[in-house]
């Protein structure tokens, strides 16, 4: 039994709500995560989507695994660089914007193998 993993990084969306969409699914098999993703009305929704598509193409391709077969093992969304912005307010103040962005990862493996 592989792991197959597949990475997305710099997505532009804070760690913590990339993280509500992505509890949704783990411990999903492949078919029931995709079918879920495409319906959920969040904005991380559709990168994790392209994400989880990704890795079950790795594994159909790279190792031969049907996707019928295939489970979320683990999905992680880390935090990745915070760009700082400033922004002047009045009387001289300064306002610090936080971009914040993360990094996510899909471990898949293939079940009962």
């Amino acid at each position: 039994m592989q792991n197959i993993q597949a990475t997305l990084r710099f997505l532009p969306q804070s760690a913590q709500k990339v993280r509500a969409v992505i509890d949704l699914v783990r411990g999903k098999s492949a078919n029931e995560a995709l079918d879920i993703l495409r319906f959920v009305n969040k904005r991380a929704a559709n990168p994790v989507e392209k994400l989880v598509a990704s890795a079950v193409a790795n594994a159909e391709e790279n190792f031969g695994v049907s996707r019928d077969d295939l489970y979320v093992v683990k999905i992680t969304a880390d935090e990745a660089p915070t760009r700082k912005w400033r922004r002047f307010g009045a009387r001289g103040r300064f306002k610090p914007i936080l971009r914040r962005s993360s990094h996510v990862t899909v471990i898949l493996r293939e079940r009962g193998a």
